[in-house]
């Protein structure tokens, strides 16, 4: 049997962050996955490394979104009527976490992590010699109505004061400058000046993992869920045969409970399921930057594949046949604010999120196996999070001083 000193099991951005991070510090490390890496979750976002985005999304609190989303007519969120009766609970648990003062709290203990986002993705990036595929001038939130630009301008503004994090506001006009080949539909926008964009994350992922391959890093096939503890060593089943090691990290996203339910845990982690189409652009039409449609809830990207349209969340379980209604009630707005031209994919491409209902991620010791590790619900920023998390682990396993205070993200904390 293969020995190496730790096993990571995911590889998507957070995996290959985590082991890039663990190989650094001398360990023997194997990344494994069922598929090739950065093929579920990372593959398919929004290209957003979000240094703003210091206050996780909540749920609605107010009455009139609440209607809004209840109706299932919407594109930034939808949910299974057939799935509500499973996720109820956790949605409940969420909603009294979105409370105002709670949610602020809960931002006080997620901001250190996104502050360190874009730094840590450069670190990588940097000796892995992929900076050319992370991009500077950050992403574009646009507005139809005076109201809605006016509320989050505001917004913007107190997280300046608490947080550090840096904007624009445009009128109308420094839109229209800004991105020349939108439609003159939008009142303003909100410029997120520090985010970094990415816009091929599929990518930037496998240069990550070329250079942890490098280091001497292994990736290997195989199955997860065969995850066994076996004379104080952590065993899987890979392509090659059976690898153990002292340490285990699941870093499997939306499906970490696959493997962590089997060891007693029970977590609570929901997934918000997400679409994207990419088209062409007629008449050599452009973007300069990510751009969202606030008030409708959807995003146009730049990617080397074209113009992505990417949608909000859908509430529903894991497994359930893909439904993408928010592409297709998105695509007739955006085709009037961009010139897209034809769908470039045979089929919408589907993801789904691991969320927590505190929305922080889970980073940290399992609290009842020595040597296994825990790095997932990371929601909608498993891009952006990805290194900061690598490190984060990498630090408490190697018994060093961590570059932020893990404990808001532990396990035992449910």
């Amino acid at each position: 049997m293969r020995q190496v000193d730790a096993l990571v099991l995911g590889a998507g951005m957070v995996g290959v962050s985590v082991a890039w991070h663990l190989q650094k510090r001398g360990m023997a490390t194997l990344l494994l996955d069922r598929r090739g890496a950065m093929e579920e979750t990372s593959f398919g976002n929004a290209g957003l490394i979000q240094r703003e985005g210091v206050v996780p999304y909540g749920f609605p609190q107010d009455l009139v979104s609440l209607m809004r989303i209840a109706g299932n007519r919407a594109i930034d969120a939808v949910y299974h009527w057939a799935a509500l009766p499973r996720i109820a609970g956790f949605l409940l648990r969420y909603r009294r976490n979105s409370r105002p003062h709670v949610h602020a709290q809960i931002a006080r203990s997620y901001a250190p992590l996104i502050e360190r986002c874009v730094e840590e993705h450069d670190a990588i990036a940097l000796a892995a010699d992929c900076s050319h595929l992370i991009r500077r001038g950050g992403w574009i939130r646009a507005f139809r109505s005076t109201e809605a630009r006016d509320a989050a301008l505001g917004e913007a503004e107190s997280w300046r004061r608490e947080f550090g994090v840096a904007y624009r506001a445009l009128d109308a006009a420094a839109l229209a400058a800004a991105e020349p080949h939108l439609a003159p539909v939008m009142c303003g926008a909100l410029h997120w000046t520090e985010p970094a964009t990415v816009p091929d994350p599929h990518a930037l992922g496998l240069g990550y993992l070329a250079h942890f391959e490098r280091m001497g890093g292994i990736f290997a096939q195989g199955d997860a869920t065969t995850l066994c503890e076996a004379g104080g060593h952590w065993r899987v089943a890979t392509a090659a045969g059976p690898v153990s090691a002292p340490r285990a990290v699941v870093a499997l996203g939306p499906w970490a409970d696959a493997v962590t339910r089997g060891l007693g845990y029970e977590l609570p982690l929901m997934v918000k399921r997400g679409y994207h189409m990419h088209f062409g652009a007629r008449g050599g039409a452009s973007l300069n930057h990510p751009v969202l449609d606030s008030e409708r809830g959807y995003c146009l990207v730049p990617t080397p594949r074209g113009v992505r349209l990417t949608t909000g969340a859908e509430f529903a379980l894991r497994d359930a046949p893909p439904t993408p209604v928010q592409l297709a009630r998105a695509e007739p707005l955006a085709r009037e604010w961009f010139p897209l031209d034809k769908r470039l994919d045979a089929a919408p491409w589907k993801g789904a999120r691991p969320c927590t209902p505190d929305m922080l991620p889970i980073i940290g010791p399992a609290p009842r196996h020595r040597g296994l590790w825990f790095a997932f619900g990371h929601a909608h920023h498993g891009l952006t999070l990805g290194p900061v998390t690598g490190r984060l682990i990498g630090e408490m396993i190697a018994g060093e001083d961590t570059c932020v205070d893990a404990q808001p993200f532990r396990a035992d904390r449910f």
